[in-house]
């Protein structure tokens, strides 16, 4: 039988690689995530500032760490895949199944909810709910007209990012007083500096969401063993100095205990820097930033939960895996959608986030965990790339994704709790709907 399968051509270099690590991973939390950092901080700037570093490192480790199963197991579904390999069909499932109903809608209605924030400086606090609703309406749309619109608006969605983000950076340090702390105090008095990193690592992880997309450059790299971990390590010490210089800029402006206490602090430090008008236009940039974000999740997420459908393991497989006239997953959008619509009357951006993170983080750690489980279970398969420094990179990554997932189970307040404790039985509700959906099939 002839192939007729086309392969991906191997013509991608370190630079080329380096900017697809950062361009998929800088997104909106860089422009959302202070006022969450520093209310855990108690309004102190120093630890808030070093948790952008120390987070960057542990997703250099979790990244290097995942795209070695990720080029060993090149097959559709990311992550489910890999897990499905290393676990059995059952944890795989469960991580899509999380992705689905979880991560994937927590995340759109986050990135709704801070959409309406951002324009509530035009249409007022009132109409928040509204302003999500609408927003997840337009990023249905766009990803319903099919891949090239979709594709099309991403590249607009890019350059409105960064607009933003270099006139912060900019005119932050040009215009902001510099009178502000810095690096002092760490943490605000009666607060336990292990449980607060906890917390702000979870607000970080966020804004580094992404690097997971690393394994699917690998494919088309002249030399991924020897290229990719430069590009992961390059992409990620790119997106660590842009976060924090930014978060430099924004003290440069504001102080601390003052973001802790406004919804959008980049809203805010552009209306200090470029007056009530400016600050607007800059603000309008942050918002369609923050909709290509939740277009980019709209376009994954449906494309995981499509993935589960067409194996026929969601209730409502036969419907939800069928492509429109588009010859796009439909169904698939309105579900994730119609979930993250759900999830932002909530209202609440950072509650989102934290469920999201927490959620995903669980699967993280076990796929960190499946590169030790598949070098011991399959050792003679092929690998054209390798962790460096193995067994202390995933080491690394595995302590951390465990510390990141202790510290919201157990240490970081009831609310913190029950909401994790919360996601972990809607991820365990998968169990019987798998059995329900494989019921007399061949699984494991």
């Amino acid at each position: 039988m002839e192939n007729n399968k086309q392969e991906l051509k191997k013509n991608l270099g370190i630079s080329t690689a380096m900017a697809t690590v950062v361009g998929c991973v800088i997104g909106s939390g860089v422009f959302l995530k202070p006022q969450a950092i520093y209310t855990a901080t108690g309004g102190a700037p120093g630890l808030g500032m070093i948790a952008w570093l120390i987070t960057g490192l542990v997703c250099i480790a979790a990244a290097m760490t995942f795209a070695e199963v990720a080029i060993m197991i090149p097959k559709t579904g990311g992550m489910v895949a890999y897990l499905e390999e290393a676990f059995g069909r059952k944890v795989g499932f469960l991580a899509g199944w999380m992705q689905t109903i979880l991560f994937y809608p927590a995340m759109i209605a986050a990135l709704s909810v801070a959409f309406a924030q951002q324009a509530a400086l035009f249409v007022g606090d009132g109409l928040i709910l509204p302003v999500a609703i609408v927003a997840i309406i337009i990023v249905i749309v766009l990803n319903g007209l099919g891949s090239a619109v979709g594709g099309g608006a991403q590249v607009v969605f890019t350059i409105c990012k960064l607009i933003p983000l270099i006139l912060l950076m900019v005119f932050g340090f040009i215009k902001g007083s510099g009178d502000n702390p810095i690096f002092s105090p760490m943490i605000g008095p009666d607060l336990n500096p292990a449980v607060v990193l906890g917390q702000l690592m979870i607000a970080v992880l966020f804004a580094f969401e992404g690097w997971t997309n690393v394994g699917a450059i690998a494919g088309e790299m002249k030399n991924p063993g020897k290229d990719l971990p430069v590009a992961i390590v390059g992409g990620v010490s790119i997106i660590m100095a842009v976060y924090f210089v930014i978060n430099l800029a924004y003290l440069w402006v504001l102080p601390a205990d003052e973001m802790m206490n406004i919804a959008v602090p980049a809203s805010a430090v552009a209306i200090a820097v470029f007056g009530d008008f400016g600050g607007k236009i800059i603000s309008v940039g942050i918002m369609i930033s923050v909709l290509g974000a939740a277009n980019g999740f709209v376009l994954s997420g449906s494309r995981v939960c499509y993935s589960l459908a067409a194996e026929g393991t969601l209730p409502g497989s036969k419907s939800l895996a069928k492509l429109s006239k588009t010859q796009v997953p439909f169904n698939a959008i309105l579900l994730v959608s119609i979930l993250g619509a759900l999830y932002a009357v909530s209202g609440q951006f950072n509650m989102l986030t934290n469920l999201a993170v927490f959620s995903c983080w669980i699967f993280y750690t076990l796929t960190f965990m499946a590169v030790i489980r598949l070098r011991k279970t399959q050792p003679d398969t092929v690998r054209t790339y390798k962790v460096p420094l193995y067994p202390v990179i995933p080491a690394i990554a595995i302590i951390s994704g465990l510390y990141v997932i202790i510290n919201q189970l157990f240490m970081s307040g009831l609310q913190t709790t029950v909401l994790s404790a919360i996601s972990i039985v809607v991820t365990l509700i998968g169990i019987p709907v798998y059995a329900a959906t494989t019921k007399g099939k061949n699984a494991r």
